[in-house]
Order: structure tokens, then C-alpha cells, then sequence
């Protein structure tokens, strides 16, 4: 019913109602979005983190296949942003990233253990607090990040509401232009999929993982949701856009990416 609304409906009527719809769905969160004491500690935390990395460099791991042919023992001392079950990788690596970002909700209810054992810094979309227990110590709690799925737009602090810009790589961008990172790098940004099918839909894994560089990544039996990628590139778009009014820029340094919103650049050059 959605997919056929949606084909009637002309595309600006289709996103203004969408768009009006979420943040009426929204009113009921926002005191807690802004007032729980879980929200407060994150926007306390948020705000020593503005500009932190301030004209520097810092790279925005994804998790494509490509990483297998990037070495990214080259990242040791580097400001990272990794994403969802990226820390599969940590103990082959022999270091771990700086940051850990996640919004989807399905990753968060199925490795909510995992990412509770983790100790770099978290940052996960505030939608997905119920996973995790109150008899956690704050200090022990990931911070959480007021996101939502509508409402576009490039936010550049996020202690208010960011967009997720259906990924988070999305995300992780909003993140390090608080930080003010000067030159956000992504790699492992393949925007190229395996499994094909309607965006955002849940699927079970029936095997090992084509889509993403671990076979055990959302190994058999796990549930994630196919990507969306035209709405991805709307929210890289507003990523370019505000990084360049800001006197800083994104580069794409994926091997073998299949994503033009950004300036190609070579991995191995940039060492």
C-alpha cells in the first residue's frame, strides 16, 4: 500500500507528508529526547566533544568487501569513525577505532552485548536506549544521539537532532564536522550491495555475508534491513555541500567505490 501511495503521490507531496507525519509521531519523544538524564549526560558529553579535532583529518570506515583489499594497519594512529559490527575486526588489527557509530535499531537488539564489552566511545541513535539495561553506570552507557529518519538536512552540532540520512555513515559525517574534523576520509564506502531488494526492508541472513568485508558481519541468521541508497546519497549531498561552506571537505577514498557524490582520492597517497 506504502509502494503504491508513494507512486500516485508526486514526490514533493510525498516527502512534505512523510515529513509532517514523523515529526507529529515525534512530539510525544521529545521531552525525553532532550530531558531524560541519559539525553542530558549525551548532550554534556556532546558538548566537550565540539571541535575537539579541530583542523584535522579523520576517516569514516565503512564496511564493504573493499576494506579486505585496504590496509588498514595504516590507521593506527589516525582520528577514526567506525560503524556497526566493524569491531569484528579489533583483535586482527591489534588496535581499535577512536569512535563506534550506530543507528540501526536491529544491530543494536542483537549485539547489544557486544557493544556494551566495547570501550572506545559509542554513539548510538537515542531510538535504541531501551537496549540497554538502567542498571548500567552512566559512565558505562554509550552516548546517545537524538536521531530521526525524516527531515532532512546536515546537522552541524549534534546536540540537537540529526538526520540519519538513511546510514550511518551519514551519521559518523555530522559527527566528525562537530568535532571539527577538517578532511573527513571515507573508505570502505562501496555503496554497492549484493542483495537487492525494497530500501529499508528486514531481512534474515541465510549464509555467510556477501555485503560486507567479515562473512560473519550479519552472519546466517541475523536480521538487517536492505539499503537505501538514493536517500543515502541525498544525505551525502548535504554532507558535501556543508563541508564545503565551511571551508573543509569529503573525500572518497573506497577502493573500487561506486559512489560519485564525493572527490576520488588514492588510499595509499594519502600516507
Amino acid at each position: 500500500m506504502k509502494q503504491t501511495l508513494k507512486q500516485i503521490i508526486p514526490p514533493p507531496l510525498w516527502t512534505f507528508s512523510r515529513d509532517t507525519y514523523d515529526a507529529i509521531r515525534r512530539i510525544p519523544q521529545l521531552p525525553d529526547a532532550y530531558f531524560h538524564p541519559w539525553r542530558r549526560e549525551s548532550i554534556r558529553r556532546l558538548g566537550e566533544l565540539k571541535n575537539v579535532h579541530k583542523g584535522k583529518r579523520g576517516f569514516i570506515i565503512g564496511n564493504g568487501p573493499s576494506l579486505k583489499q585496504t590496509d588498514l594497519g595504516k590507521l593506527r594512529n589516525e582520528i577514526t569513525f567506525c560503524m556497526n559490527r566493524f569491531y569484528l575486526a579489533f583483535p586482527e588489527l591489534g588496535f581499535s577505532a577512536t569512535y563506534l557509530c550506530i543507528t540501526n535499531d536491529l544491530v543494536v537488539e542483537q549485539f547489544v552485548n557486544d557493544i556494551n564489552a566495547l570501550t572506545l566511545p559509542k554513539f548510538i541513535a537515542w531510538h535504541s536506549h531501551r537496549h540497554f539495561s538502567t542498571q548500567l553506570p552512566m559512565a558505562k552507557l554509550p552516548t546517545f544521539i537524538y536521531t530521526s529518519y525524516t527531515g532532512q538536512g546536515f546537522t552541524r552540532d549534534v546536540r540537537g537532532r540529526v538526520w540519519e540520512g538513511a546510514t550511518v555513515t551519514n551519521l559518523a559525517l555530522q559527527l566528525a564536522f562537530h568535532m571539527g574534523v577538517e578532511k573527513a576520509i571515507l573508505i570502505g564506502v562501496d555503496h554497492n550491495f549484493a542483495s537487492k531488494g525494497e530500501a529499508n526492508k528486514t531481512v534474515v541472513s541465510e549464509g555467510d555475508d556477501q555485503n560486507h568485508f567479515m562473512p560473519n558481519y550479519f552472519g546466517k541468521g541475523v536480521k538487517w534491513q536492505l539499503p537505501d541508497l538514493d536517500t543515502s546519497e541525498i544525505g551525502y549531498t548535504f554532507a558535501r555541500e556543508a563541508y564545503r561552506k565551511a571551508g573543509r571537505e569529503v573525500v572518497d577514498a573506497t577502493v573500487g567505490g561506486k559512489l560519485t557524490i564525493f572527490s576520488k582520492v588514492d588510499y595509499n597517497s594519502l600516507f
